[in-house]
């Protein structure tokens, strides 16, 4: 194991990450509107991308920032899926609010 010398220690890009990703699951948790919900998951994620690319960074490995370039896919196909989603919320249900719909239809 070869630590890289960086003048930012590796608890620092932790705690940014830790950081980010509590703002993100406070807005998963208290917001009701579909997009606020769409932005929280990708900071939540974008969290998840600084760890991978902290890590590779401190170990000289550049398999974390291998897995945080799938993750920015999965993000990006993640937000087309959800835009489409909030669209028909809004066309079926005229809010996006995330509580209204209380079931689905057939």
């Amino acid at each position: 194991m070869t630590a890289v010398a960086s003048s930012i220690p590796p608890s620092w890009y932790l705690l940014l990450a830790a950081a980010v990703f509590c703002v993100g699951l406070f807005g998963v948790l208290t917001r009701r509107n579909a997009l606020y919900f769409l932005m929280s998951v990708e900071l939540m994620m974008n969290a998840a991308n600084i760890n991978f690319v902290a890590f590779a960074l401190y170990y000289g490995d550049l398999t974390g920032q291998v897995f945080a370039l799938f993750v920015i896919a999965l993000a990006a196909a993640e937000v087309a899926i959800g835009i489409g989603i909030i669209l028909v919320l809004y066309r079926n249900f005229g809010t996006t609010d995330v509580t209204v719909p209380a079931e689905m239809r057939w």
